[in-house]
């Protein structure tokens, strides 16, 4: 009988974390959401709350000086400080300049990398979220010969 009256407070219990959760997740993703539709980078930053970042060499972009094919742009960046919460990529002139958000446990080491499409040549930021609420930014112009955005 304890069996059958165990599962079934479970049973209530779980369902409503699990609806929790799920609410939680969802005001998260609205909160990103906004950034990745905002048209400007400073627009982007302040959605997700980042008011003044600051140039820093502790922040290494790596990227190509010219992209033949925009379409396909490689961009990488790390930061060996730590205490790094998020690395964030932007393009100034794409239409949505928030390219990718990736989220930084203390079990891994700030360095991410992925593919970006550019509609022009622009500059490429990468950000660094701290711990501390910094936020430290490095740039890089890249040229592109073919647009990859359609814009």
């Amino acid at each position: 009988m304890t069996q059958r009256r165990d599962a079934l407070k479970w049973g209530a219990v779980l369902p409503t974390s699990v609806a929790l959760n799920g609410w939680l997740t969802q005001e998260a993703h609205a909160f990103e959401k906004n950034a990745f539709e905002a048209k400007t980078w400073t627009d982007a930053l302040k959605a997700l709350g980042v008011s003044a970042p600051t140039d820093s060499k502790e922040l290494v972009l790596n990227c190509p000086d010219i992209a033949e094919n925009g379409a396909v742009v490689p961009i990488a960046a790390s930061c060996a400080t730590p205490g790094v919460k998020k690395i964030l990529f932007l393009v100034e002139k794409n239409p949505s300049p928030l390219v990718a958000i990736f989220n930084v446990s203390e079990d891994l080491l700030a360095n991410f990398s992925t593919r970006t499409k550019m509609s022009q040549t622009s500059d490429v930021m990468a950000l660094a979220l701290m711990q501390d609420g910094r936020a430290l930014m490095t740039r890089k112009e890249i040229k592109v010969t073919l647009g990859g955005c359609g814009g």
